[in-house]
């Protein structure tokens, strides 16, 4: 009954306190509703924090995704798959791994330290079963079977030829041929050296050495080349026996001194000079800057036009005459310039300007396109220039070449340069400096067999161009009064020889130029 009581008096409160809820709501239950709008207040703050939290995040995210998107999908792959059937290859298991680890695990397994060796030379091939081994791998993964597969060496001929000729270009010895190696300037004579035979690989053994060796799956083996000696196509005996002069060119210079100074510092700075076959001659290196340092003197040199003197003026002379020599040589012309105006020391056409600062300059250049070295004599005495080159025939007995030019256009002169002369009469003009009219020159090369012409063509075409005429004249009006000339008054300088200037270059002698006979030479390509 107790427990009866109790339960019908909790039954009556809880019934009861429904009845007084409103009354309580405003008495002592307004404490545990401030609690709740606290709990609900620490809510929603967490929840605004976590928002914006998660925005922040969700930025920097999108931020280092727009800056990394190309990075991402430039170094993401796929990761391997591992090898589910049961393959051997070589009778090595693969199953359960990745293609590479695979690769790694058969190639390791080859142990592949081949070499070949020549003389004291030893060079460690690559291995090149690599590529069989990759092959097979791949087969066996697309047929997903398992199996046993052997890495062959099928299809591996053309990896061998590019190994075997790469060791073939190392060890290749060239053979020399006899020919002239020295000069000695005090007789004035070239030395000749003796022939030296030459070694060649044997390709095609080396090649065969090796496939055989990857056949056996000896991938460790030493392999010893093989070479058979190369005879060289002339002997010393034989090149003494044909070596002589095979182009010679002769110039004749003026009187003045300095410049005659000038040209033998040039000629002996190329005389004697020895070019091995496949070299180039380069006039510019040969010489060096032209300096008074270097014993050069001032002389007569166009530069716009204009007579200045300058250090090295003539030395154009000594390129002009040993070009020459060099085409009827047969020799291989690289590189050669036409002066600004027409020189007389040589045929328009066939003059060969040079101009130097130390570091450039319109050069002549050529190239021992022969079997043997040749050699070069330079010299000039009183005023006569002569440059030859002395070697073995470089074209067969009977063939020669020569030079031909001619004008195929005059052009017109500059407008005159006027200079006032209040000593004239007004009006009157009087023609102080005739003009020269500029021109353009075609020169072919001529080459004949036993004197009749076998081939007639375009070397290169060369312009000049023409000096204004000095015309004085009095355009004031009134004529100046005249002094009566001392007897004593020196003459006027005579304008002398221009040579080569970096701005613009010429030679422009009085001396005629004289033609040396034709030699044996080869048709050859000027720039």
């Amino acid at each position: 009954m107790a427990v009866q009581n109790a339960r019908n008096k909790g039954t009556g409160a809880r019934r009861g306190g429904s009845g007084r809820r409103r009354g309580r709501g405003r008495g002592r239950g307004q404490g545990p509703d401030m609690a709740k709008i606290v709990l609900i207040a620490i809510g929603v703050v967490i929840f605004l924090i976590c928002v914006a939290v998660g925005l922040q995040s969700c930025a920097r995210s999108g931020r280092q995704d727009a800056g990394s998107e190309t990075s991402t999908e430039e170094t993401t792959t796929e990761p391997e798959t591992e090898i589910e059937a049961e393959i051997t290859v070589n009778g090595i298991q693969i199953h359960g791994l990745t293609k590479s680890e695979a690769m790694e695990k058969v190639l390791a397994d080859m142990g592949w330290k081949m070499k070949v060796t020549f003389g004291d030379s030893t060079e460690e091939l690559p291995n090149l079963m690599e590529a069989n081994v990759d092959a097979v791998i791949e087969e066996a993964l697309a047929k997903k079977e398992s199996g046993d597969y052997t890495v062959q060496t099928d299809g591996l001929d053309d990896a061998v030829q590019v190994e075997v000729k790469a060791l073939a270009a190392k060890w290749d010895v060239e053979p020399k041929n006899g020919s002239i190696a020295s000069y000695d300037k005090s007789t004035e004579k070239f030395t000749f050296a003796g022939a030296q035979t030459g070694k060649k690989i044997d390709q095609e053994k080396l090649a065969s050495d090796i496939t055989a060796a990857m056949k056996a799956g000896e991938y460790d083996k030493t392999i010893t080349a093989t070479a058979n000696e190369v005879q060289p196509e002339i002997t010393e005996a034989q090149a003494r026996d044909n070596f002589k002069k095979i182009g010679t060119y002769t110039t004749t210079t003026t009187t003045n001194k300095d410049r005659n100074e000038n040209i033998r510092l040039a000629c002996a700075a190329i005389n004697g000079t020895i070019l091995q076959p496949g070299e180039e001659f380069s006039f510019n290196k040969m010489t060096g800057n032209r300096t008074t340092e270097k014993g050069y003197k001032p002389a007569g040199a166009y530069s716009n036009g204009v007579v200045v003197q300058e250090p090295g003026g003539g030395v154009c002379q000594v390129s002009s005459t040993l070009y020459n020599a060099v085409v009827f040589a047969g020799l291989k012309t690289t590189e050669r310039h036409a002066h600004t105006y027409e020189p007389s020391y040589v045929t328009p056409g066939e003059d060969a300007m040079v101009s130097y600062d130390g570091y450039a300059g319109p050069d002549l250049r050529f190239v021992n396109n022969g079997k043997t070295a040749i050699g070069i004599k330079a010299s000039i005495s009183g005023q006569t220039l002569t440059v030859s080159i002395y070697g073995n025939p470089i074209l067969e007995d009977g063939v020669t070449v020569s030079m031909h030019s001619e004008k195929i256009k005059e052009l017109d002169a500059p407008a005159p340069t006027y200079v006032e002369d209040p000593t004239l009469q007004p009006g009157t003009e009087v023609v102080a400096k005739a003009a020269t009219p500029g021109s353009r020159w075609q020169t072919n090369l001529i080459t004949k067999k036993n004197g009749q012409v076998v081939s007639d063509v375009l070397l290169h075409n060369s312009t000049y161009k023409g000096k204004a005429a000095t015309i004085k004249r009095n355009t004031s009006g009134t004529v100046a009064a005249t002094e009566t000339p001392s007897t004593e008054s020196a003459a006027a300088p005579s304008e002398s020889a221009g040579e080569s200037t970096a701005a613009e270059t010429t030679a422009a002698e009085t001396a005629a130029p004289t033609t040396a006979a034709e030699t044996t030479a080869a048709p050859t390509t000027a720039a």
